[in-house]
């Protein structure tokens, strides 16, 4: 019985860290657009640990400013920041209201889709082919001086 009440104890904590998650997902994006006043988002230095090493653009680079773009109502800036930048706002607010839904039921819904690994693979292949394919847009788009100069190594 104990372990029972561990496992969904566990259960309950998951979901709440996932609608956390999700809001600050959704949240954060919002008040960069608010404080934006001054600050352009093409010219602001990127936050990307990554970017920030190699000056190359990692898979999730672009996603924050695409979510600030599509709050701005620009949908043809947001998808060409991250082509799945408006489709993560659908994910967060699809998640925030499955979590909030299992956690009043009781029940789990959508758990063949959560942990389907042929969705999982599918997603990831087509995250990593995107990545390639922008990766060759960025290098013919900049020089290597502009490559190292967004990296810290300037």
């Amino acid at each position: 019985m104990t372990l029972t009440n561990y496992t969904i104890n566990t259960r309950n904590k998951r979901k709440w860290y996932g609608i956390t998650g999700a809001l600050i997902t959704l949240v954060i994006p919002y008040f960069l657009l608010l404080n934006n006043g001054n600050h352009h988002l093409e010219t602001d230095q990127s936050l990307c640990p990554f970017k920030m090493l190699t000056g190359f653009p990692c898979p999730g680079c672009g996603i924050t400013k695409s979510l600030v773009y599509f709050y701005e109502g620009d949908i043809y800036k947001s998808f060409s920041y991250h082509i799945l930048g408006p489709f993560v706002i659908g994910f967060c607010l699809l998640t925030i209201v499955v979590l909030t839904t299992e956690l009043i039921t009781k029940k789990e819904y959508f758990t063949k889709w959560l942990y389907n690994k042929k969705l999982a693979y599918g997603l990831a292949i087509f995250l990593a082919v995107y990545h390639i394919i922008r990766l060759g847009f960025f290098v013919h788009d900049n020089s290597w001086d502009s490559i190292l100069h967004q990296s810290v190594w300037q």
